[in-house]
């Protein structure tokens, strides 16, 4: 099962890559995955409207908010870094 999971995720990786540039969409598609819901995130990201702006592209993502979303989605934190100015 492992060796096909692999298999999946290397035929993604190659014919179905998620733009590196756009990393509150690989949020999105992750939360889908999940079926998390906005207010699932305010531990990681703040409180509810700061959610909201994050994730309307009205604020950007902090440091913290990397490393918090990094664990609660098991998304790599280069993905959401690249090409992406983080505030400080």
């Amino acid at each position: 099962m492992d060796i096909l999971g692999l298999m999946v995720d290397d035929y993604e990786y190659k014919y179905f890559p998620i733009d590196a540039s756009a990393p509150i969409e690989a949020i999105k598609i992750r939360m889908e995955e999940m079926q998390l819901k906005q207010k699932d995130l305010i531990n990681e990201i703040g409180g509810k409207s700061r959610v909201s702006e994050v994730l309307n592209r009205k604020r950007r993502l902090t440091i913290d908010m990397v490393r918090n979303l990094t664990t609660r989605l098991s998304l790599s934190a280069s993905l959401l870094i690249k090409d992406y100015q983080l505030s400080h």
